[in-house]
């Protein structure tokens, strides 16, 4: 176990990725919320001042219905609100689970494994494309999800169911809106994917540290399973004398009487020569 990772930005970030996916799926996929209207007709007996209309995830709006009165001695007419953002809102809560469960996964991996994570760069070379893949998917889910958000706060406007309601459209009857419905849930929702889309994004960095390549691209880059080619002069074994090769250097021989070879005999100093000058003396 090595849980020294979680104090890295590595394994840190996997933590606040793992926290943030929990947030994004839930306070979107949990989500009900609930809206009232008031109908009241000239004829008092038919007002309708308490209509509840309640809508949830996955926001199929085009499914939710209603009675209102007509307010002409009839039956409550059955409407239906407009519109449909479930496609946005399933991609988006899919996305913050499989991100939650990566995290999960590779935090253990990060804890459990590290060495054998590490070993080749190829553990780090596929958890950089996963979080690329990750990165992209935020990006898409939480701009697919706050454009569809937007739809669902006007579908369930009050202002603007009142306009299907054809009682409404005579002056005499009056309709108004009650109570709105409370989105901060799905406020928070549209942030905390954002969020994760930062956090997945910053991430790429330490991963891609990771991987080896910002070394290979640098050019430094030298593969463990091979090894550099020694210097030449390492082949010379220690305690050889460096000067004792056939060509270059000086090699006097102490093995003759005066102290220099022939070579330096001839055309310089003889034997002789002090001998002459102390006779002369």
């Amino acid at each position: 176990l090595d849980f020294t990772v979680v104090k890295q930005p590595l394994g840190f970030i996997k933590i606040l990725q793992w926290f943030f996916a929990i947030f994004a799926f839930s306070t979107c996929g949990s989500y009900s919320g609930v809206f009232r209207l008031s109908v009241e007709c000239k004829n008092r007996s038919e007002s309708d001042l308490n209509i509840e209309v309640e809508f949830s995830y996955p926001f199929r709006l085009h499914q939710v219905w209603f009675d209102a009165p007509t307010c002409k001695d009839s039956e409550p007419e059955r409407l239906f609100l407009e519109g449909d953002s479930s496609s946005s809102a399933e991609f988006f809560v899919t996305v913050g689970v499989f991100s939650f469960l990566y995290s999960m996964a590779a935090l253990s991996i990060y804890i459990f494994f590290l060495e054998k994570y590490r070993e080749g760069n190829r553990g780090a070379q596929a958890d950089f494309v996963v979080t690329a893949v990750f990165t992209f998917f935020w990006l898409v889910s939480s701009s697919a999800w706050a454009k569809g958000l937007s739809d669902v706060k006007e579908s369930t406007d009050p202002d603007e169911v009142i306009e299907l309601i054809s009682a409404c459209e005579h002056e005499e009857n009056h309709c108004r809106e009650v109570h709105e419905a409370v989105m901060s849930g799905l406020n928070t929702s549209v942030a905390f994917g954002f969020c994760n889309l930062v956090l997945w994004g910053g991430n790429l960095w330490f991963v891609f540290k990771e991987t080896g390549w910002l070394s290979l691209f640098a050019g430094t880059y030298a593969p463990s399973a091979e090894k550099q080619p020694a210097p030449e002069s390492y082949d010379q074994g220690y305690g050889q004398d460096p000067y004792a090769g056939s060509q270059g250097g000086y090699q006097p021989d102490y093995g003759q009487q005066g102290g220099y070879d022939g070579s330096l005999g001839q055309g310089g100093y003889d034997q002789g020569g002090p001998t002459s000058f102390t006779n002369e003396m």
